[in-house]
């Protein structure tokens, strides 16, 4: 039951990451290219833990793809902030 749900989580990940995929090739936003690629290390690492049964704690290292997609998002949002506050002067 867990690896079905892993691997829904895997694909809900993979959906949108070709969401954000989508709008950025709309928009060319780059915000929305980050969080496709966010997106796709988090289901990238979801898979890789589901499939070499990672999930303990004895294996942290396969969470550094989590924290590196959590960055790439929080760089971004912060990129998008100062973006936002150059054009207003």
């Amino acid at each position: 039951m867990i690896d079905f749900l892993s691997g829904a989580a895997t694909v809900t990940y993979l959906v949108a990451a070709l969401f954000f995929l989508r709008f950025w090739r709309r928009t060319s936003d780059r915000l929305f290219l980050a969080f496709a690629v966010a997106f796709t290390l988090l289901a990238v690492n979801q898979g890789l833990t589901t499939a070499f049964d990672a999930a303990t704690e004895a294996h942290t290292r396969s969470y550094i793809l989590r924290v590196l997609g959590f960055l790439i998002i929080l760089g971004a949002i912060v990129d998008k902030n100062l973006s936002a506050r150059k054009g207003r002067k």
